[in-house]
């Protein structure tokens, strides 16, 4: 009879390690409102899958590509005097 061992030790074993830095967390922080337009460009665009979008559902969908782009470059401008670790040479 083989016996069923449970691998919970070895998941959390590693659990103190695996925990983000604070590097990690203000990076993600900054990342921040570019991701939150994201999520409403996916919104708008997931609303428009089981039917024909609408003028309204244009306009949403022009906006929130519209604050990705925006968002995106106001990521850029912030984070061009720093440097990001792990970035190719």
């Amino acid at each position: 009879m083989d016996h069923i061992v449970t691998v919970q030790d070895a998941v959390t074993a590693f659990a103190d390690f695996m925990e983000p830095t604070d590097a990690e967390l203000d990076a993600i922080e900054q990342e921040m409102p570019l991701i939150l337009a994201r999520v409403d460009l996916l919104d708008a665009q997931i609303i428009t899958l089981d039917r024909t979008p609408t003028e309204l559902d244009t306009r949403r969908i022009r906006r929130a590509r519209r604050r990705v782009l925006v968002e995106g470059l106001a990521l850029v401008n912030r984070t061009s005097g720093t440097v990001l670790s792990g970035g190719a040479a």
